[in-house]
């Protein structure tokens, strides 16, 4: 499975180049890959041939870390450190290739720091989909795996770049968010029929909900921000300055400025590749949220150009 970078919708960029700006592993994505490799060969291969008291060695340390059913098992901190246990190396190996695929240009776009905040909360939406679910379909075997937040991360994807195309077997295009829709349809339908043994699907579909939750809010498909200003009584929405929203009379065309020498652009004035390629790895570095109000805008009329 692969996908495109070609731009197939609204707010969707085209990088002419390989990967562009954009940071192939970029840190948190890296952290992960490389904390959920380390425990694997620390549990599952370095200390395998050690026995303590007639139990395994890392039989032990999993009893302690793996998300087990409420009871004299659990422990609170298993919501978070059941993400970073497999049952196997296909199980790491598929989990981190779906993280690596997807979540990559998540961090690029969103910034280091909102994709882990994002990511562990999608994992430990999981583990308590897990806990509450499980128990009423008799089912009290632990649950090890990042495949809560990693589904998470999968939702975040297909309503960020839905139209993005998705190469099954490196040959049959799917647009994201038919394919993960797919995907999660049979999750859900795997959940509930209990056909498919051995799987925590219910904690892949925690960690979707709560993707869900978050991109609804943050794309402001909910308008929860809206609504805790009403809640609050407040009419006027305040500028990041604290000014507060001005009348018709007073606002202005915006002007254009070239980012690299800040002198004012013609409206007609080509931007150059090279100052696309300095705000999409601006991007890369610190988030969309990092730009300045000139370098959106010359992003956004970049993007019109393309479309």
């Amino acid at each position: 499975m692969s996908y495109s970078y070609r731009s197939t919708g609204p707010g969707e960029y085209y990088r002419p180049r390989f990967f562009g700006g954009f940071g192939l592993f970029p840190p948190v994505i890296k952290g992960l890959i490389v904390s959920n490799v380390v425990v694997w060969v620390l549990l599952d291969v370095l200390l395998a041939p050690f026995v303590l008291g007639g139990v395994p060695v890392f039989r032990i340390l999993e009893s302690s870390l793996a998300l087990w059913p409420i009871g004299p098992s659990f422990w609170p901190w298993q919501i978070v450190t059941y993400m970073f246990l497999h049952g196997g190396f296909f199980h790491l190996f598929f989990n981190m290739l779906a993280l690596w695929m997807f979540g990559m240009e998540l961090e690029n776009t969103w910034g280091s720091k909102k994709f882990l905040i994002f990511y562990l909360l999608c994992g430990i939406g999981g583990a308590v989909a897990n806990l509450l679910v499980t128990p009423l379909l008799g089912q009290a075997a632990p649950t090890v795996g990042a495949s809560g937040a990693v589904f998470g991360v999968l939702i975040g994807f297909a309503m960020l770049f839905p139209n993005r195309l998705i190469y099954l077997y490196f040959l049959i295009p799917v647009k994201a968010k038919y394919l993960i829709a797919i995907w999660i349809g049979l999750e859900l339908f795997f959940g509930v029929t209990g056909s498919s043994e051995g799987v925590a699907h219910f904690a892949h579909l925690g960690g979707v909900a709560v993707g869900l939750v978050y991109m609804a809010i943050d794309l402001d498909i909910v308008p929860l921000r809206e609504w805790l200003i009403r809640f609050k009584g407040e009419d006027a929405k305040p500028f990041a300055g604290g000014d507060t929203v001005r009348g018709h009379a007073d606002v202005h065309d915006a002007q254009f400025y070239d980012i690299t020498t800040g002198k004012q652009m013609d409206k007609d004035q080509r931007v150059t590749q090279e100052v696309i390629d300095e705000i999409l790895d601006k991007i890369s570095k610190g988030g969309y949220q990092s730009l300045t109000e000139d370098e959106k805008r010359v992003l956004n009329e970049a993007s019109k150009r393309i479309h």
